[in-house]
């Protein structure tokens, strides 16, 4: 590892990087098309076709603790990380399997459950453990880390930039039987990630000393460090009397939001899921005061995220409809498969020269992204040679889901160089800040799109009115989301690491539910809905529902994160 240049990042992060990327291709690929799937083919209603969208992001995000758990105490990252890929697809597989029986009702619906829930399951292994391996990759204090956490924050959303719209062209076309392949395209990404990992995990994943990394379970490794450096061992008090108690409690917490408040059986679980955790970790006996303020620092800024993301998730179901119904999406772009082609390898290009200078790419990676650009460029040539048109009457709506990460994978970088420099300079803003300011983006967005809608009429608007909100949402969320991440790196003990990393994804859980229970909203005509006694009966009171919501939080952060970022006891 000794030609590894020192100022970029290490190899094992453009790993991570491609690893991840390959995953989010899967999920927001299939996420893209999932909603119109369930109107257009198995023809629900938006209001059923929202809830179960919600319910299902919801779960995705709160199957992560179970995995944080298990790789914490018996796994290890890598092992989570293996049998979470294999399953979800497998779960994409049986996507594919629902859609392709999407006119037998009742098949098509056990199939998306069970792939569905295989989605749900992989996701919980997968997701906290790939996440707490970038922040293993790096020295504790390591000033990059937060730069790191953006850059794998890129990958993610390169993924999810090209998969709506290759699992959009494939699926969303119009006629139902082609969901399938949309969803087939989803499963064939995620198996591309689980090979890269497991074929680069060995050499590449390893600290600066050569040590491996998520190869043992965080608690062994917290010991094995603790006697090295002739200290003794912190051991968890998650007795089994304790967990008992704390099982209790969640099961009436369950009863009391299904049967007092009406939540649905998944909703009451997540939520009542939620509270418990957070109980349970902060009453271990085993923290420190220092170590149990962190961790309130943890869960007081999970609990804003629950706002940031109830709202930025409506672009898997109430934004695509919007953008399906609402939105004109003409293009009429009449040219030859040859200029699309070098358009393709032109931005192949760009965005290669722009990783290998910020980040170390490993060569075996760099031998297959030069045959892929000799492919490329071979494409190019044929394309102009057979002189065969390309015609694209409009841009499906699944496509927009695009929009958000190609500002991430453009911005991401910027980003990643300016907390960088500021963070060189003293002047880099505290992690609560920064997601305040995530949070105020993501209120200016949609006070853009309700600008848009109000007194709409049967005028269909511009797209550049949803690019625009896109543009501010990515805005926002760079400033929360890879911090986030980072935050709960730097800030959890390292036997609570991969623990604490689902319980932040249990803000999304919530969130998503949050999400899919607000999507149910949307207005349609002749039809008015409530929320809470405020009355909606057109999209302006709609989006204006969510400028409230989220400006609001992002207020009452930033006057708590003076507190906030004294708890953190000098972590930054």
């Amino acid at each position: 590892m000794s030609d590894v240049k020192q100022s970029k990042h290490p190899q094992g992060l453009f790993v991570l990087f491609f690893t991840e990327m390959w995953e989010r291709f899967s999920y927001y690929g299939m996420r893209a098309i999932f909603a119109l799937y369930m109107t257009k083919a198995l023809m629900m209603d938006k209001a059923a076709a929202s809830n179960i969208y919600g319910s299902f992001t919801g779960l995705v995000y709160l199957t992560p603790l179970i995995g944080g758990y298990v790789a914490d105490r018996y796994w290890g990252n890598r092992r989570s990380i293996l049998v979470g890929g294999l399953l979800m697809a497998l779960g994409q597989l049986l996507m594919f399997f629902s859609a392709s029986n999407y006119q037998n009702a009742d098949m098509a619906t056990v199939f998306m459950w069970l792939g569905l829930t295989g989605l749900i399951v992989g996701n919980g292994f997968f997701k906290p453990n790939i996440s707490t391996l970038v922040g293993q990759l790096y020295p504790r204090g390591d000033s990059r880390l937060d730069a790191a956490f953006t850059l794998f924050y890129m990958g993610i959303n390169l993924g999810a930039f090209f998969s709506p719209i290759v699992c959009g062209i494939l699926g969303d076309t119009g006629n139902p039987a082609d969901f399938k392949w949309g969803f087939m395209a989803a499963c064939v990404g995620m198996i591309i990630g689980v090979i890269s990992f497991e074929v680069m995990k060995k050499k590449y994943l390893v600290t600066p000393e050569g040590e491996a990394v998520g190869a043992i379970a965080n608690k062994k490794r917290d010991a094995i460090s603790a006697k090295e450096n002739g200290e003794q061992e912190t051991k968890s008090t998650m007795s089994a009397g304790k967990l008992g108690i704390w099982a209790v409690v969640l099961l009436a917490l369950i009863a009391v939001f299904h049967f007092v408040m009406s939540q649905d059986w998944i909703g009451s679980s997540i939520f009542s899921v939620s509270i418990v955790a957070l109980g349970l970790i902060i009453t271990d006996s085993s923290l420190t005061k220092v170590e149990r303020e962190r961790i309130i620092v943890i869960f007081v800024a999970a609990f804003f995220v629950i706002f940031f993301w109830a709202a930025f998730e409506q672009a898997g179901a109430s934004l695509t409809f919007f953008a399906d119904e609402q939105m004109n999406r003409t293009v009429n772009i009449n040219t030859s498969y040859g200029i699309v082609y070098l358009v393709v390898t032109l931005l192949a290009f760009v965005l290669y020269y722009v990783l290998q200078s910020i980040m170390n790419i490993p060569r075996e990676y760099k031998f297959i992204f030069g045959a892929l650009g000799v492919y490329l460029l071979y494409l190019v040539v044929m394309g102009f040679v057979k002189g065969e048109q390309f015609n694209l009457p409009e841009i499906p709506a699944s496509t927009y889901n695009s929009v958000n990460a190609i500002f991430i994978v453009v911005l991401a970088p910027l980003f990643a160089e300016m907390w960088g420099k500021l963070g060189k300079r003293g002047m880099e803003p505290p992690s609560p800040y920064k997601q305040a300011l995530g949070l105020l983006f993501l209120s200016l967005g949609y006070v853009v799109i309700a600008i848009a809608v109000k007194d709409l009429g049967s005028v269909k608007v511009s797209m550049m009115w949803l690019i625009t909100l896109y543009f501010l949402h990515t805005v926002g969320e760079l400033c929360l989301s890879p911090i986030g991440l980072s935050m709960v790196n730097k800030l959890a003990p390292a036997r609570f690491a991969s623990l604490l990393m689902g319980t932040w994804f249990l803000a999304n859980a919530t969130a998503n539910k949050f999400a899919g229970t607000l999507s149910a909203f949307y207005p349609e005509a002749g039809k008015t809905t409530s929320f809470m006694g405020y009355e909606m009966t057109n999209l302006y009171d709609f989006f204006v529902l969510f400028i409230v919501m989220s400006g609001a939080a992002s207020i009452v952060l930033f006057f708590l994160s003076k507190k906030l970022v004294k708890m953190m006891h000098g972590v930054k």
